[in-house]
């Protein structure tokens, strides 16, 4: 399996960053064990997953960092895996924080549920915006000296923050955002595109958009209101049925038959064909939906296919 590197850091990662939301939400530990087991056995290595997930579930959170970590304790294989998690964001209990006393407490929280001395990536999931960029900052650059976390990163952060971020960090000489973790698919596209890529570009940032099959839409599962109840994660998917999303879906229909190939494996493929795209992050609930996703690198669009997509997706 290829890799490559996640921006300026040594982790090195397989181009699928699995979506760990739906541990304990949609699969059972039992369930989880065996998604996780065949995307590793497929050559992957790289998890996301947040200190919240799924507090909409128990309204706490942390039922798929627990899951990840008795995973990775019973079959060994902690140094093979790289594990991102994040810090910030709201659950029933708290409000979004991004605060040094927050961050150092989530911290080790984090460690505890996982059964791990450190953390590959760690994203400020939401910035709450009143939290001094340098406080956090300096709480990162503790956690990082402590050899808690090896690398920090960004995804709910304006642009403006997000510039600051690197500003203060040159000069405090603290660490800074390796990767970013956007909202960013064929039906999400302008403002990352307008707002984030030139950030991406000057700060050498390596990029995991979330949302990568829009809720599922870009499966091709969803198709009119009928099918939102195909899943309970179809509601999700209802703002892409309008002319665009349909004029999506249709492209993607036309090149995946083109390809042999799947609507969901194509849209990924598109993703990752774009500039610092380094690793989509994608769910899956099933075999035959791992495959979809296993596909995605071997996938090489050419350029009719991706003019077509991107025409469709203005």
């Amino acid at each position: 399996m290829d890799k490559i590197k996640i921006g300026a850091s040594d982790l090195e990662i397989a181009r699928i960053n699995f979506g760990g939301n739906v541990f304990g939400w949609t699969l059972d530990r039992q369930q989880s064990f065996e998604i996780l087991d065949a995307f590793v056995g497929a050559g992957f290595n790289f998890i996301d997953t947040a200190d919240t997930y799924s507090w909409w579930v128990n309204g706490t959170g942390g039922q798929s960092e627990s899951i990840i970590g008795a995973w990775m304790k019973a079959r060994g294989n902690r140094e093979q895996v790289v594990v991102a998690t994040k810090v910030g964001s709201e659950t029933k209990e708290h409000p979004v924080d991004i605060s040094k006393k927050h961050l150092l407490k989530s911290v080790d929280e984090s460690l505890q549920r996982l059964q791990t001395d450190y953390i590959d990536l760690y994203y400020t999931h939401f910035d709450d915006g009143t939290t001094p960029v340098e406080e956090t900052l300096s709480a990162y650059d503790e956690i990082v000296k402590a050899g808690k976390v090896r690398y920090i990163a960004a995804s709910n952060v304006s642009p403006d923050r997000l510039t600051e971020s690197f500003e203060v960090a040159e000069k405090n000489d603290f660490p800074k955002y390796v990767a970013l973790q956007p909202h960013y698919n064929l039906v999400e596209r302008e403002q990352y595109e307008t707002e984030y890529a030139p950030l991406v570009e000057q700060y050498g940032m390596s990029v995991m958009p979330y949302f990568s099959l829009a809720a599922g839409f870009l499966t091709g599962k969803y198709r009119s209101e009928a099918d939102l109840n195909k899943s309970v994660r179809g509601q999700g998917a209802k703002r892409y049925l309008n002319d665009k999303g349909l004029s999506v879906l249709k492209a993607l229909d036309i090149v995946a038959a083109r390809h042999s190939s799947q609507a969901a494996t194509v849209a990924l493929a598109w993703l990752l064909a774009q500039p610092a795209i380094a690793a989509p992050i994608v769910s899956a609930t099933s075999q035959s939906q791992l495959q979809t996703l296993f596909d995605a690198p071997l996938l090489r669009l050419d350029g009719e296919d991706l003019a077509m997509l991107a025409e469709a997706s203005r």
